[in-house]
């Protein structure tokens, strides 16, 4: 890449004060190496804790000592965007814990402005060869505002949560804005697949969109899922483990655990961390293992967070009765079985504790990845420590060595810490090094070069990968000048949007004015050719002056003639009863899914059936259909939600080249969405010109996107003959 790295996240890592400092984190920590390899600009939210300074003197200041470029939040903002919406409405949600979801009015929309603000800065600093690198929920709306102003842009998101189930998802009262935000995006990132499978179903269902399994279609633009497990800073683990101050914690922390064995725990505090339920295992593990009493101690270090939110200062209240309870109930006169510490501590004595530690704890109740897993192992110098981890931990996904537990099953967490207390040496090692060589290989930094790396190959060229060029204005102008032109245009999908409910996708006042206007227009004529049925072309499109054909060419009806007529008058039908009968079985085991019988095809929809499901059954349908047809005069399509059997005598290429022989134009524009109308594509005339709708591979020469963009094209058309000259 030529531009530079624009890291946009919702607080700079920053402290301002009388003075402006660094602070460290994950992020910080993953994009150190990254700076050694590309220029970078961060944007965020600049926090004042204390300053006298103006907010112009801070911007300046931290532009010229850190490169970043600052974003200021009134109070409300903060209130509303930050703590409201972001933490108390998304992040709940995200976590698995609806119950505790809030929502105020006014939070989705301060939300949503302080994401515009986030896209002005973004914009004010953005050049040509870029590439936006955009992080977390806090911004789930920015991708697609930055598409909407920067088209060309190469925007990357990823999420440092879990992205939960569809179910869960789906009780979000903003959840399909904030999908469609993410999907602005040419590359969304998450920690697990199954986080990435949970987003994509969720797209699936809610937004309607075709999908793979590691990318979404919509509209004109291919949005990338991706699975990019976040690492630690391994380096710098290894350069403190190396020092003296460290190796004097070390020491320390050594002699004075020296009669017990230690589990540790370290958490911020936040209900996703699960705290009051690891008290509640480690009361029932001290009450089963009697004999563990004064041979174990438990170091629970707990990271203030978000102190100012009452869900949390109860938290804190149900950990430090709890843990003065368990204290009370089983201290001895040589020891206290629970050391609890509530601040941050220095880097050095955390690492230094981590090497000492027996075995690590970790259990949250949600997490997207929890670092933690990971920091524990990075000290685990002489393979000696157990690590003990939540299934619902993001890292459970790699660390399959640890002794995965579910932290919702207190007797069963309590039973482990008791086995990783008592595990053979031999065995332990045997489980940590694989673990630790992976934590050290697969670091913070490769897991920031994979990110870059995989959006930097998804360039223009990519996003439309097999595609054709745009059909471009000039590409208009040269059509319309023409005398006498022949427009073939399909219908679902192409002049109108597909509904759930193929009835009810009727033409509108608009769309109904626009197909007169042009056949209004001299020198041009206007075909509709549809897989419809006769009945629901003579119904909504028979007063509109254009030719219809109709079931993909099996019939057509004039503008001067009553009556339809067959282009292909003897076409052997004999297959339908035994295809209609195998969709009629599909159909009734999959909810929401029909069948549909036509003179010359017959279709099983099932655009009113679970995306997923409907997608697996039209696979299945797909399979057995192979089998069956082999030797019948069929062909099958798969298009928007249907699987269609029809003649193979029947289509819609064979109809235009019917009437372009009769009927001499000099220039034909034939336009659709689906695999039906690629027989339309394929025919070699060089007076054809043809026009791709959406996304998907296809033999036509030029693309749009949508059924609006054909609209507005030929409106823009109809503009052109009227007014040649302009």
């Amino acid at each position: 890449m030529n531009g530079k790295i624009i890291c946009i996240s919702n607080r700079l890592p920053i402290k301002i004060e009388d003075e402006i400092s660094p602070t460290s984190g994950g992020l910080v920590s993953a994009l150190r190496g990254v700076k050694g390899s590309y220029d970078m600009a961060w944007i965020g939210w600049a926090e004042i804790t204390s300053s006298e300074m103006s907010r112009d003197e801070i911007a300046a200041l931290i532009q010229e000592n850190f490169n970043y470029h600052p974003v200021f939040l009134s109070p409300r903002e903060v209130e509303e965007y930050y703590f409201g919406f972001s933490n108390s409405t998304i992040w709940p949600l995200l976590h698995y814990m609806s119950n505790l979801m809030q929502n105020e009015p006014g939070w989705y929309t301060t939300y949503k402005q302080v994401n515009e603000t986030f896209a002005d800065a973004v914009t004010a600093v953005y050049e040509p060869g870029d590439l936006i690198w955009i992080h977390d929920y806090h911004l789930m709306l920015l991708p697609s505002m930055l598409r909407h102003r920067l088209p060309g842009a190469k925007i990357g998101f990823f999420l440092h949560t879990p992205f939960p189930s569809f179910e869960i998802w789906r009780t979000h009262p903003y959840r399909q804005e904030l999908l469609s935000g993410l999907l602005g995006a040419d590359l969304v990132g998450f920690h697990t697949f199954g986080y990435s499978r949970h987003f994509r179903s969720s797209v699936m269902r809610l937004l309607g969109y075709e999908a793979e399994i590691n990318k979404i279609i919509h509209d004109h633009h291919i949005t990338h899922i991706g699975v990019f497990p976040i690492g630690i800073d391994s380096e710098a683990f290894e350069e403190t483990l190396s020092t003296r101050s460290y190796n004097r914690q070390y020491q320390r922390l050594k002699k004075e655990f020296r009669k017990t064995k230690v589990v540790l725990n370290v958490e911020r505090l936040d209900y996703t961390k699960g705290i009051p339920r690891k008290l509640q295992a480690i009361e029932l593990f001290l009450e089963k293992y009697p004999e563990q009493r004064n041979k174990v101690v438990f170091i629970i270090q707990v990271v203030p967070s978000r102190e100012t939110i009452e869900s949390y200062q109860d938290i804190r209240e149900q950990i430090e009765l709890a843990i003065s309870r368990i204290n009370g109930k089983y201290a001895t006169t040589s020891n206290t079985p629970i050391h609890y510490i509530y601040h941050a501590i220095p880097f050095e004595e955390l690492c230094a504790l981590y090497e000492i530690s027996d075995v690590a704890f970790v259990a949250p109740l949600r997490d997207g990845m929890n670092l933690v897993a990971k920091e524990y192992l990075a000290c685990q110098r002489n393979n000696n420590g157990v690590l003990v981890l939540s299934e619902f931990a993001g890292a459970s996904q790699e660390l399959f060595n640890a002794l995965l537990i579910n932290p919702f099953n207190t007797e069963q967490v309590a039973d482990t810490l008791q086995f990783a207390l008592t595990m053979d040496q031999e065995d332990i090692r045997e489980r940590m090094y694989p673990m630790i060589k992976k934590v050290y290989k697969y670091d913070a930094r490769q897991w920031a070069d994979d990110f870059i790396r995989s959006l930097t190959v998804i360039d223009g060229d990519e996003r439309l990968a097999d595609a054709p060029v745009l059909f471009s204005d000039d590409d208009l102008r040269q059509l319309a000048q023409h005398e006498s032109i022949a427009l073939f245009l399909d219908y679902d999908g192409t002049l109108r949007e597909f509904v759930n409910q193929p009835e009810k996708a009727v033409p509108g006042k608009k769309l109904l004015k626009l197909i007169r206007e042009l056949t209004d227009l001299p020198g041009v004529d206007v075909y509709i050719i549809s897989g419809r049925k006769k009945e629901f072309m003579d119904k909504h499109l028979s007063r509109i002056g254009a030719t219809l054909i109709s079931e993909h060419g099996l019939f057509y009806r004039s503008p001067v003639l009553k009556k339809w007529q067959s282009i292909k008058t003897l076409v052997d039908l004999s297959w339908k009863e035994q295809i209609t009968e195998v969709f009629n079985q599909y159909a009734l085991s999959t909810p929401g899914a029909f069948v549909e019988t036509k003179a010359a095809s017959v279709v099983w929809h099932y655009r009113s059936a679970d995306p997923e499901f409907g997608q697996w059954k039209a696979s299945q349908l797909l399979g057995e259909l192979y089998e069956v047809v082999s030797n019948l005069p069929v062909q099958i399509s798969q298009g928007q939600k249907i699987v269609e059997i029809s003649s193979s005598e029947i289509n819609k290429g064979a109809a235009l080249a019917h009437f372009i022989s009769t009927c001499r134009y000099s220039r034909v524009l034939c336009i659709g969405d689906d695999v039906t109308d690629e027989s339309m594509f394929v025919l070699e005339d060089p007076s054809i010109i043809s026009i791709k709708v959406g996304m998907g591979k296809t033999r036509a020469a030029f693309r749009l996107p949508s059924p609006q963009h054909v609209r507005d094209m030929l409106e823009r058309f109809i503009e052109w003959k009227r007014s040649p000259a302009s």
